[in-house]
């Protein structure tokens, strides 16, 4: 894919990684020899990502591993090691399902489009210049050019300095340092070379960038209503919302909206897909049974049930997406 966009880390691209052992000589394996297998084939299989330690301990924890370093001690025999390698690899693939990862792989390509295009970069090179002249004297610093590559970011194909050390080496090469100042022109003369060989590096080798993107495809909704516990705790909290002549139905959503994160919904903060999310599952869901022989708790239970299933189901289809950073 081209770099800007992103790629979503679901587990669905663990499906069909082989996972079958290298032949060595001996008979056994270490655990460390067998996650370190596992991992450098879960890696290949997401672009070259490389897991958070977090997401691994859980996967571990998973297959019943509770002590990482003393499993990496044991050895265990071929038959084993392929059984353990294939569940592990698995409860990754389950982790990557209830909490997905979004990626932004850099490989170039979108900053070839703009240097293949006259026009397009010249429009780059004069909005970047204007917004660092930002005392509107037609003039900034040589060195200014790293700031530049900030403002484009990863949205514009730019990896992070703190994870591609290699920039600040072709920027050096190509004299962007000082504090001799530079007109338009000249900035567009030095950017040029600085993005071309950018470019041609993430093609001989892309960058993984992880993205502080938060998404919701209902997997912890689908945990609470398989929960029956915590179902009736939430159900004894929303009996004691003040009601004020209000359908079930409404005490729920306002419920909801303002506790709905703990559930496993999505934010609202003015959020207009979310918003509209609501009002698509609240506007399917009737109100709660009035017959006199249903107590109000398995009223509440009920509907609860029912507007969380929707949610669900529509967040499986529709997953939403949330920026941790706002």
């Amino acid at each position: 894919m081209s770099d800007g966009g992103l790629t979503v880390l679901d587990g669905t691209q663990l499906k069909a990684v082989n996972l079958s052992l290298p032949s060595p000589p001996e008979s056994s394996v270490t655990g460390a020899e067998l996650l370190d297998f596992a991992e450098s084939k879960i890696s290949e299989s997401l672009f070259g990502f490389s897991l958070p330690d977090a997401l691994k301990s859980a996967a571990l924890k998973r297959i019943g591993v509770s002590d990482d370093v003393e499993f990496r001690r044991e050895r265990l025999d071929r038959e084993n090691a392929s059984s353990v390698v294939r569940n592990y690899v698995d409860a990754i693939a389950n982790e990557l399902q209830d909490d997905p990862i979004v990626i932004a792989i850099l490989d170039g390509k979108t900053l070839q489009v703009f240097l293949e295009d006259e026009d397009d970069f010249a429009m780059l090179a004069e909005n970047l210049f204007t917004d660092l002249d930002t005392e509107d004297r037609g003039k900034i610093k040589r060195n200014q050019i790293w700031d530049s590559l900030s403002h484009m970011g990863v949205e514009m194909g730019i990896p992070p300095l703190s994870e591609f050390p290699v920039l600040s080496d072709i920027l050096k090469k190509h004299g962007a340092e000082g504090e001799d100042e530079l007109g338009q022109a000249q900035f567009a003369h030095l950017l040029q070379p600085v993005l071309q060989e950018l470019a041609d590096v993430l093609a001989e080798k892309p960058v993984v960038v992880l993205q502080k993107i938060k998404i919701n495809n209902g997997s912890k909704l689908r945990k609470i209503l398989a929960d029956e516990k915590q179902l009736s705790e939430t159900v004894e909290k929303l009996m004691q919302e003040e009601k004020d002549s209000l359908s079930t139905k409404d005490v729920i959503r306002h419920y909801l909206e303002k506790n709905g994160a703990s559930l496993g919904l999505p934010p609202l903060k003015n959020d207009e897909v979310v918003i509209l999310l609501y009002d698509v599952v609240l506007g399917e869901t009737e109100n709660g049974n009035t017959d006199a022989k249903t107590s109000e708790k398995d009223e509440f239970l009920g509907s609860l049930k029912e507007i969380l299933e929707k949610f669900a189901a529509q967040l499986e289809v529709n997953p939403t997406f949330h920026d941790l950073e706002n």
